[in-house]
This record gives structure tokens, sequence and C-alpha cells, in this order.
């Protein structure tokens, strides 16, 4: 943003006003580059990286091998396997607050996204739209946070956002 002072914008304003299509067409252009420039918040950013990173990740199963079955009826040691810590459970607060976040990242989205791609990604916004608008139950709320935050990351892809 740039300040000017009363004398400038005085000045600015008397200027007359063009009707010429080209004109106003070519103002309209710039203006969407504008808000198509300011792209989404670093906020978006952590949270994705909240929902996504390691923090967030489930312990994976307990993974039976074949191989052990064998060493047992050998009588040899099974090896030590590390086992990652469960990861702690979504309050239903952060769930909300993750939940808000994506939702008002989406309606930026959505106007940004046509002046930022060549090819406009009528799927991937109908799937973060139908995303936006689902009410999960509680249980679920973790699983739809995870879909809603790869089809974010799927858009920025699109876009060209480093996430």
């Amino acid at each position: 943003m740039v300040a000017v002072d009363n004398a400038t914008a005085a000045h600015l304003l008397s200027r007359p006003v063009s009707s010429q299509e080209e004109t106003l067409s070519r103002l309209a252009f710039f203006l969407s580059r504008s808000l198509a420039e300011e792209g989404i918040g670093d906020e978006v950013f952590d949270t994705l990286e909240d929902v996504l990173g390691d923090r967030a990740q489930p312990a994976p199963a307990l993974r039976v091998h074949r191989s052990d079955e064998l060493l047992v009826r050998l009588g040899l040691p099974l090896p030590r396997r590390r086992r990652r810590e469960k990861a702690a459970p979504m309050l239903p607060e952060e769930a909300t607050r993750i939940s808000d976040r994506f939702r008002r990242a989406t309606t930026h989205l959505m106007q940004v996204v046509p002046h930022r791609v060549a090819m406009y990604p009528a799927e991937e916004l109908r799937l973060l739209i139908s995303l936006r608008d689902e009410q999960p139950a509680p249980d679920q709320a973790v699983a739809h946070l995870r879909r809603f935050a790869f089809a974010i990351l799927a858009i920025l892809d699109l876009m060209g956002d480093d996430a």
C-alpha cells in the first residue's frame, strides 16, 4: 500500500475517467492480479502443518511380519522395531478452529485461483467446496480435516504457491 498526500490525491481524483471498454478491462485485470498476488496467510500454512505434519500422524497399525513366525520356530529373538507414539486426539474446539480457518482459506482461494492458473481447476474447486460444506461427525473430524488440507494443498500446487 502506498500513502499519498492530499494534494496528490486531489490531482489523481481530478483526472478524467475513461469509459473505453479496453481501459476498463485492463483496470479490472490489474486489480484482480493485485488480489491474486496477496496469496494466503502464513496462519493457513501453519494450520496445514498442524493437520498434516509429523505431530498429527497416527501411529501405524501393529504389523505382523511373516518372518516373525519363522524366527519364533527357530528359537531366534525377534528384531526390535520402532513403534511410534500415538498422536494426541484432537479436541473439538481445535477441530472447529482449524475447520473455520480452512473455510476462510477456501473463500479466498475461490476468489484468487481464476487469476493464478492457466486452466480453471473445476474438479479441485468442486472438491474444496464440498469439503467446506460438509459437517462431519466428531469422530470423523480429523479425517475430514486431512482431506480438507490435501484439497487446499492441491489448489496451492496448481497456483504455484510453496506450502
